[in-house]
């Protein structure tokens, strides 16, 4: 003897009204988790940009205090001139070897890629070095690392533009 199913339109009610708010609420799931998404890295590019910039101000007021603590204790600066560790970086710019004055940020960028930030900086930079004073144009590359809940600059290099 054979059993069948009766295939019946009632029956084909049911199992849609069954199955289609699992079906919407995981497609509304999904959206909400890309749009937070979204918004997480919106927010980490914003932090990094105003990090950046405050970054550009404690240079100038040679806040030590600050960059210690915002320089990863194995950054790397990458200077039209040479290469310098975190130590080098901290103590020229407290003995004025190198005073960043002023840095004119035309343009930001920020890509995320897993706990590592890599910022594009458009700039002109004014500063002294050696006791004369400088102006130019330039792209800095810094490369942030997300660690224990907060980002660390691990590496700062400067390209001179040839064009303003």
């Amino acid at each position: 003897m054979k059993y069948s199913l009766p295939c019946t339109t009632a029956l084909k009610t049911i199992i849609l009204l069954v199955c289609l708010p699992i079906m919407a609420g995981q497609s509304v799931w999904a959206a909400n988790a890309n749009t937070t998404k979204e918004m997480h890295t919106k927010s980490n590019e914003q932090e990094i940009i105003n990090l950046s910039k405050e970054k550009w101000q404690w240079m100038a007021e040679r806040n030590i205090g600050k960059l210690e603590t915002l320089f990863h204790e194995k950054a790397v600066f990458v200077h039209m001139g040479g290469t310098m560790s975190r130590q080098q970086e901290l103590d020229i710019i407290k003995s004025g070897g190198i005073h960043y004055k002023k840095a004119d940020i035309h343009e930001a960028s920020v890509n995320i890629i897993g706990n590592t930030a890599i910022c594009l900086n458009r700039i002109t930079l004014l500063a002294v070095v050696g006791g004369k004073e400088v102006t130019n144009p330039l792209v800095v590359t810094e490369v942030y690392v997300h660690e224990s809940n907060d980002w660390k600059l691990a590496s700062l290099s400067f390209t001179r533009l040839l064009m303003p």
